[in-house]
């Protein structure tokens, strides 16, 4: 079974000017966890739910700190400061271009390779998609479910 016979060729796709925020509607409107962003026909990048994740990545604060008395009163009003200027953060990570946070490295696959192939390439690189390109211009993706459904057979017919 070749690559062709299972992959998706209705692709969702972005382009690198596509805003963080407008990526992750689409994700939320397809159901989908990643998608290819595409120039001209050409796959420059992916972007998926766990690139917009690591933006929200809060770093672990460090150390045992135990407050002064006049920090006690300080902290609370120091939280609020805190969280506006976290959701001011956000406000601005959403209007960035996807191009800023993309994987640039994509790793494809031809749709005349097989199935094998593809399952190799998704385990070695630990994704789970491939974009699928024939002539350097996106005909399609494939996805681990896609692979499953595949060899599952189709019991429709």
């Amino acid at each position: 079974m070749q690559v062709k016979d299972i992959m998706n060729t209705d692709v969702i796709v972005c382009d690198p000017h596509t805003t963080i925020s407008e990526a992750s509607l689409l994700l939320k409107k397809h159901n989908i966890s990643g998608l290819p962003v595409v120039e001209k026909g050409r796959v420059v990048g992916i972007v998926s739910e766990g690139d917009l994740l690591k933006l929200l990545e809060v770093p672990e604060p460090g150390g045992l700190w135990l407050p002064s008395p006049f920090e006690v009163i300080e902290i609370p009003i120091r939280e609020l400061l805190n969280w506006e200027e976290t959701k001011h953060m956000l406000d601005d990570i959403g209007s960035k271009p996807v191009s800023e946070i993309m994987q640039k490295n994509v790793h494809v696959i031809s749709p005349e390779n097989s199935i094998q192939d593809a399952v190799r390439l998704i385990t070695k690189h630990k994704v789970n998609r491939l974009p699928v390109v024939e002539d350097d211009i996106l005909v399609g993706i494939i996805t681990r479910g896609d692979i499953i459904h595949g060899l599952g057979g189709n019991k429709e017919q």
